[in-house]
């Protein structure tokens, strides 16, 4: 049966808070997504809780921050191997914290904002198997009620680590298999309440206890060099209590269950990112032992690399090579996420072969540049796109930072100006230069002439050109200065208009010392 929906833009494969991203982000790029989603309710479970800076930077952008801060613990320190010693008051920016929020809550802001931008979200719809063609991509959907083909233009699997879209297509998934025993529930403790831990690492193997309000805690035991459960096998109350006690020798009383899960320390990547017409986020891309809570975070910023490149591709306004610069720039992030999660396992090993090793490590996170190292990597801010091409600064690849500016409008923040997700040419200039070189793009660059406010610190910016998810194509300290900013936007975007500056100008002239100081 075909569907009666007829042909979707997008459709997106996964409900989960990616998923959702994904399906919020091409809303905004004014491509229409459709989200099938294999469960028919939310499962209310919290599963991961934190959101990382960069994430509540991107909340901020998007206008969802407010819904979800003054609710949420703030957590002003991280930990690396459970080494709770990272210090992320230090790191650069406005949002110096980790926010402890339910992985639902996110859920349920993300679903409610793509319902607020017309996405369709059908619950309880499965994806069973996939066609690609040349003009696009069909999909077989299960219900309760039966089959369905729905063709769409292309395909996102946000669908777990387990994903049926990336199985289907084929793509590899190489990598290490579990050689742990993890488990893990939501659990209501009877009793006096004990202490929380943190995740400790013990003679058995590692062991935490995490207040989630109330009587409820998280309970996650770790058995090193075991063998590992089959993930099907369905976790019950007693094993999870017996697994605690053999771990850290505490007999734990326990109520209600709310959620019980295993998992284990496979270290996994998609070999592509995208095959034709369907692509791969969140899980469904990489897996990795959950360590600094690093996966949800890395997930939802694939999506917002991925829904503005797809959205401009589904509208034909994307320049040539335009979609597969998202697995150029998230693979390596992937990569290093796996990188870092193992090497945080490997530390936090039981054998006292690793205790020099680990108190070594301890030592190291007390200098202050290891510290901002690592507490930058574990939250993204360290990520940095390559732009080729185009002169050396500080801000070319990375994120605008959060500043006030005063536009002819009135005073903004950088975040409320990318609430709307179109790509930005701000000029604090006052030459007009930018702007009159972007003129051929005016349909899909926002040109903002504005000036920084007197609070702020010298950024040595005069002008930048921001993509719709935040990153720097483009910028220069000097207000005169305008070398490789008809390049960059060439690679970012396609011109509306026939007046193409010339491309022999010096504008596009890079020297062999700046292409290979680029970042």
């Amino acid at each position: 049966m075909t569907s009666p929906h007829g042909t979707a833009q997008v459709v997106v494969a996964g409900g989960g808070p990616v998923g959702l991203m994904a399906a919020c982000e091409l809303a905004l790029g004014g491509v229409q997504a459709v989200v099938l989603e294999r469960l028919a309710q939310p499962t209310g479970q919290s599963r991961a809780l934190g959101l990382h800076s960069r994430t509540v930077e991107v909340f901020e952008q998007r206008g969802l921050l407010d819904k979800i801060e003054h609710q949420a613990p703030v957590w002003p320190k991280g930990h690396f191997a459970g080494l709770r010693k990272v210090d992320l008051t230090k790191l650069a920016g406005k949002h110096t914290y980790a926010l402890m929020v339910p992985q639902s809550r996110t859920e349920e802001l993300l679903a409610q904002r793509a319902v607020e931008l017309g996405v369709e979200i059908r619950r309880g719809h499965e994806v069973t198997a996939l066609e690609q063609h040349p003009d696009g991509v069909t999909v077989t959907v299960r219900t309760d009620d039966g089959h369905y083909r729905q063709p769409a233009h292309y395909l996102i699997g946000c669908d777990g680590g387990s994903s049926t879209v990336r199985k289907l297509t084929g793509v590899d998934f190489p990598g290490t298999a579990s050689t742990v025993n993890a488990v893990l529930g939501d659990v209501q403790i009877l009793g006096e309440r004990p202490q929380a831990r943190e995740l400790l690492r013990l003679p058995g193997g590692l062991f935490g206890m995490i207040p989630l309000g109330g009587d409820r805690y998280r309970i996650v035991a770790v058995e090193f060099d075991a063998e590992p459960v089959a993930r099907h096998i369905p976790l019950t109350v007693p094993e999870l209590r017996e697994t605690a006690h053999r771990v850290s020798g505490t007999w734990l009383e326990i109520g209600e269950s709310y959620w019980l899960s295993r998992f284990g320390d496979a270290s996994r990547q998609a070999a592509a990112y995208r095959v034709g017409r369907v692509l791969l986020a969140g899980d469904a891309a990489h897996i990795h032992f959950p360590a600094g809570g690093q996966g949800l975070n890395t997930g939802l910023q694939d999506a917002l690399n991925l829904g503005w490149k797809l959205a401009a591709t589904v509208r034909g306004t994307a320049p040539d090579g335009l979609l597969d610069t998202y697995h150029t720039e998230r693979h390596p992030v992937g990569h290093r996420v796996c990188m870092n999660t193992r090497a945080q396992l490997s530390l936090m090993h039981p054998s006292e072969r690793i205790t020099p090793l680990r108190d070594m490590f301890s030592e190291l996170l007390d200098l202050p540049q290891v510290n901002t190292y690592i507490a930058e990597m574990i939250t993204g801010l360290d990520v940095r796109y390559p732009m080729p091409g185009i002169p050396r600064h500080p801000l070319v690849g990375a994120r605008l930072p959060a500043l006030l500016i005063h536009t002819p409008d009135g005073p903004v923040s950088t975040p409320q100006l990318l609430r709307q997700a179109d790509a930005l040419l701000l000029d604090l200039t006052d030459s007009g230069a930018p702007g009159d070189l972007a003129k051929p793009w005016h349909d899909s660059v926002r040109h903002i002439p504005a000036r920084l406010d007197a609070q702020e610190e010298t950024t040595g910016l005069a002008a930048a050109l921001v993509r719709p998810d935040g990153y720097v194509a483009w910028a220069t300290a000097d207000a005169t200065d305008t070398q490789g900013l008809t390049t960059a936007l060439s690679t970012w975007f396609t011109p509306d208009a026939t007046s193409i500056p010339d491309a022999t100008s010096t504008d596009d002239v890079t020297s062999t010392d700046e292409q290979e100081g680029t970042r």
